[in-house]
């Protein structure tokens, strides 16, 4: 018997053996894995596509406010920078693999140079079960998970990434990758088990995957690339170049962002816009509705206003009121305007309200937005 290693089997690479040949001359393509990990529903990130931006397509604000899933943070800058949902040129490579959506970064006019704590950063946190699950051996040396992703900057140099590991000791790991300005670029990264790394099988912080603009010497200093470490949150990386953030107006671009399991960048595994923005839901959702019954006598309203899909946990949620957003109830009897009496109760599945007033009320034509994100 001999085994052949494909590089390429209908746009999947394989470092694993692909096909078996036996003496008899036929031959068995091994198709459940490549490089180690499953064909279908191989992308642990969520909205890696960037397709889903249920909160807007732009915002000068620091955490969540775009791209569902990532958040840009800055610190420290002189003028905040802009995060966006944009869409991807025709023309280009990400284009013609089917990406037609990217985030991007916009610096700030940052006119009193690269404090040591300025930093501007992507982020993005994954579920610890979704990695204790993931099929991933995490505590071997010899087992890998890959992330890819494309990524284009106005500005020419070396970029970092950094990841942390929550559970147990605590780890830390980075590598680089130096863009040429303007050009769409692949970035493939993998990395190695380890001894000490533990993912619980619950709901919080697994890992967080950090892409750096720029990050000040308060967190920067010597530390070894390509490798896991015990966490020390005052070096993430090796002192960072400043010249993006010098650069007013520079931008930076990402799309495409797959972590799989295996040692072997697989072709991007699109998913439609409705199987994305289900699974964005159980971080956030917003939603509109007609009415919201508050009981009387204290007791709970119903029906319950249940969301489309369960979240991640209890979330936080704003609900506002009637047409103009102004937070008016109204007697169900004769309309007219009630305040101050009614509370709400939260679940991961949805939520109602509660009367104290007396009388029975209801919202008219309301919004939600409900908040669970790591």
């Amino acid at each position: 018997m001999s085994t052949l290693k494909v590089d390429n089997i209908r746009h999947n690479s394989a470092t694993s053996d692909a096909i078996t040949m036996v003496s008899d001359g036929t031959c068995t393509a091994k198709l459940t894995s490549v490089g180690g990990g499953q064909l279908s529903h191989r992308n642990i990130i969520i909205n890696g596509a960037m397709t889903v931006a249920q909160r807007g397509q732009s915002s000068t604000s620091s955490g969540y406010h775009t791209v569902d899933r990532f958040q840009v943070n800055n610190s420290a800058t002189d003028e905040a920078p802009t995060q966006a949902q944009v869409d991807v040129a025709s023309g280009t490579t990400p284009y013609s693999l089917g990406f037609r959506k990217a985030l991007k970064v916009t610096n700030g006019n940052q006119t009193s140079g690269a404090g040591a704590s300025d930093f501007i950063r992507a982020l993005y946190y994954v579920e610890a079960q979704d990695l204790a699950n993931s099929g991933w051996n995490y505590k071997s040396s010899s087992s890998y998970i890959t992330l890819s992703f494309w990524v284009k900057a106005s500005v020419a140099q070396t970029y970092y990434t950094n990841v942390r590991a929550f559970d147990g000791t605590q780890k830390m790991y980075y590598f680089s990758y130096t863009l040429s300005a303007d050009t769409w670029t692949k970035v493939t990264h993998t990395f190695p088990g380890h001894a000490d790394l533990t993912f619980n099988n619950d709901n919080g912080q697994g890992i967080y995957i950090q892409w750096y603009q720029f990050r000040g010497t308060n967190n920067t200093g010597t530390v070894t690339a390509n490798q896991w470490h015990d966490l020390d949150t005052s070096i993430f990386t090796p002192d960072q170049d400043s010249t993006w953030y010098t650069t007013n107006d520079a931008t930076w671009e990402m799309t495409g962002v797959q972590l799989e399991v295996g040692d072997t960048a697989t072709s991007f595994e699109h998913r439609s816009l409705p199987e994305e923005k289900k699974r964005c839901e159980r971080y956030y959702q917003t939603y509109s509705f007609t009415t919201l019954m508050g009981s009387i006598s204290g007791q709970v309203g119903t029906p319950r206003i249940l969301f489309p899909t369960e979240m991640r946990d209890t979330p936080s949620v704003t609900v506002e009121y009637g047409s103009n957003g102004n937070g008016s109830f109204r007697n169900q009897n004769n309309g007219s305007t009630l305040t101050g009496h009614t509370t709400f109760n939260y679940y991961t599945n949805g939520f109602d309200c509660r009367g104290s007033n007396g009388s029975a009320n209801i919202i008219y034509s309301s919004t939600y937005k409900a908040d669970a994100e790591l």
